[in-house]
């Protein structure tokens, strides 16, 4: 009975376009990858392929400093952890690293403290459901990150869910609302659309509501602000208000998370997190390793490949919005972004995966995003950008979509 019933759900899944397809790797992360499996791999085989979907911003994923680091740190600490962080599991390497993102994050937070984690997704469950207690209401972004829509879900705090980027309409919630506890949740930079929240007037709101800003920086950390430092300090922002999720498997080119903020929060978290207490800490080499991604990151080296990104994204959102221009009847749209997740949104979910499909036969990596990752009617492709692209490899993308493009007039 249960393979039947699943088995019909995946053929309905299959007939609305939503179907899901995993590929595999064969090289190292970076633009150029050798690929198995796909829409036109006849075999296993792989083949080289241009990625553009994969969020290694600054192109460290494969830097021979990191690689040297996480050999260096597996030979001094081995290659496991053993046991929890409160158990036996908390090395050298993760205490330096979590005071390292302490310092990163003391000019937006004061007093800030950091707490690791294995993944952003395990971070978000940690914030919500340890925060959001029954004195408490979660004010949530509609469109934030799949792991904040679950952990306000598992939490015991009320729920309200706010139009996309509508500070009118959270503030009329904010009015309403009967709990001594607010929590304002928001993602910094938008994971499908690259967009940005605008913080200046969420900590004003922040502040009026007496409330609490947890902010996903998952794809600001790294990119935005001086020395990479993230969203907040781009902004220029400080409050003791700011509880920052951050990730260091995207622009950090490694793996893992961390939560930044107040001490009495922190302390808080390593007590009642669940998804903190009750998993084996990643291996130290990581952490060490880490150490080295974020000296590089906030280097000259870091400044200079940041610089090379926004450079990309001139690019590409030139090109883009000539191409759109002269081929109006396609319905492509660019979303508004600034950052190195650019969205070309064509709407229909078959329409997107032909359009995934046919950039494929031409040797290009991006996969169709479609409901429920997005909303219905604005399936899309989700173009990332890499420091460690070149203008050619842009270029080729370019002027493969315009081919698409001719072929459909």
């Amino acid at each position: 009975m249960l393979i039947d019933h699943l088995n019909q759900q995946l053929l309905e899944r299959a007939a609305k376009g939503l179907q899901r397809q995993r590929r595999t790797t064969v090289t190292a992360c970076a633009p150029q990858q050798q690929v198995c499996g796909g829409p036109h791999a006849v075999d296993a085989q792989p083949r080289n392929m241009l990625g553009f979907c994969s969020n290694d911003y600054l192109g460290l994923a494969s830097h021979p400093a990191l690689i040297e680091a996480i050999i260096e740190g597996a030979r001094r600490y081995g290659a496991g952890s053993g046991a929890s962080h409160l158990v036996s599991g908390h090395s050298q390497a993760h205490d330096a690293l979590e005071n390292l993102l302490a310092q990163w994050m003391a000019p937006a937070i004061p007093q800030a403290r950091a707490l690791t984690f294995s993944t952003g997704y395990m971070a978000n469950l940690a914030l919500l459901t340890a925060l959001g207690d029954a004195q408490a209401t979660i004010f949530s972004d509609k469109l934030n990150h799949a792991s904040l829509i679950d952990g306000a879900m598992l939490a015991k705090a009320q729920v309200q869910r706010y139009p996309h980027g509508d500070l009118a309409a959270l503030e009329r919630q904010l009015l309403a609302c009967p709990t001594p506890l607010r929590l304002i949740v928001t993602d910094t930079v938008f994971s499908m659309d690259g967009d940005r929240a605008d913080l200046p007037a969420l900590l004003e709101l922040a502040e009026r509501h007496d409330a609490w800003l947890i902010l996903d920086d998952a794809h600001g950390f790294g990119v935005l602000g001086p020395q990479g430092q993230g969203s907040l300090a781009d902004a220029g922002l400080r409050s003791e208000r700011f509880i920052l999720m951050g990730t260091l498997g995207k622009a950090a080119g490694l793996a893992g998370a961390f939560v930044a903020a107040h001490p009495v929060i922190i302390d808080w978290l390593m007590q009642t997190a669940r998804s903190a207490v009750f998993t084996t800490a990643a291996p130290p080499a990581l952490a060490h390793a880490l150490l080295t991604s974020l000296h590089l990151i906030a280097s000259d080296e870091g400044a200079r490949r940041r610089a090379v990104l926004q450079r990309h994204i001139g690019q590409l959102r030139s090109g883009l919005q000539t191409l759109i221009g002269q081929h109006p009847h396609l319905g492509w749209r660019l979303g508004a972004s600034d950052t190195p997740i650019q969205a070309l949104i064509v709407g229909d979910n078959a329409r997107a995966l032909d359009l995934s499909t046919a950039l494929d036969a031409q040797g290009l990596w991006i996969p169709a995003i479609r409901p429920p990752t997005v909303p219905v009617g604005t399936a899309r492709l989700r173009i990332t950008l890499s420091a460690a692209h070149s203008a050619d490899d842009i270029q080729q993308l370019l002027a493969a979509l315009r081919h698409i493009a001719r072929d459909h007039t």
